[in-house]
């Protein structure tokens, strides 16, 4: 598994076109866990100049004018559970975050989410809530955050996202390290819209480490076009994503 787990980290790292870390194969094959941070830096880097890049033409999704203070690359799942209405609707997500701040600037890193999707869609035989307890064992610095759902804090109903930076890292420990958020904006996503899960802005409702965050350049994620209700089961769709964080009072 440690080696599954180094792949997660590595693959899309090490494909980055015209990058300096060679092909995926050769990477991967003489690298570990323990020594892979050691080979290139993926996060701890100022995001003083990177502007993420949303399409043209729309007014939901803008970026703020200041420089943002965190950005994940992120795989995980999302969870649906099948309708009245015989649809899948959202049961929330679960998902790694990795920082991978210092990358931004690589010509490939526009599609670095391409390349570990294939490997966590295809490769990966263990469950996204496996991952994320081995990697807190292993604790390597690039792990930026989790990502999950929680009760809404303001009705109590419903389930709002919760992004939290407080089991590892730098923050470790810190209890208002997290976001609660509601929606702000949403479009459907520019790729392919029934394959890959919305770009979304989100605005605070609880928590320090950000006031508002973006999720861009994502793959995966949506559900079957329909089910059948009282018999089809609750699934989880892997999907990779970017998050990227503006504001708060921690960072």
């Amino acid at each position: 598994m440690v080696a599954i787990v180094n792949a997660l980290f590595t693959a899309a790292a090490a494909k980055l076109a015209g990058g300096p870390h060679g092909s995926y194969e050769s990477f991967a094959s003489n690298t570990s866990v323990a020594n892979y941070g050691q080979t290139f830096q993926l996060g701890g880097c100022a995001l003083t100049s990177f502007v993420p890049q949303f399409p043209a033409g729309q007014t939901q999704l803008v970026a703020p004018t200041k420089p943002a203070n965190f950005i994940g690359l992120a795989f995980g799942v999302q969870n649906y559970t099948c309708s009245s209405s015989n649809n899948y609707t959202s049961a929330g997500a679960v998902a790694e975050l990795i920082d991978v701040s210092c990358i931004v600037s690589d010509p490939g890193f526009s599609t670095i989410q391409n390349d570990l999707f294939n490997v966590w869609s295809s490769v990966v035989p263990y469950s996204i809530q496996t991952i994320i307890s081995l990697l807190h064992v292993v604790n390597p610095p690039e792990v930026l955050a989790q990502h999950y759902f929680v009760p809404n804090p303001v009705t109590g109903q419903g389930l709002s996202p919760k992004w939290d930076f407080t089991s590892s890292g730098a923050f470790q420990g810190k209890q208002n390290a997290y976001i609660i958020a509601k929606g702000k904006g949403n479009i459907p996503a520019p790729t392919n819209a029934t394959r890959d899960v919305a770009w979304l802005d989100v605005v605070k409702v609880q928590g320090d480490i950000a006031d508002e965050v973006f999720r861009f350049d994502t793959v995966g994620g949506q559900p079957p076009s329909s089910c059948v209700s009282g018999q089809s089961p609750d699934i989880s769709v892997k999907y990779v994503s970017k998050y990227i964080f503006y504001g708060g009072s921690l960072a």
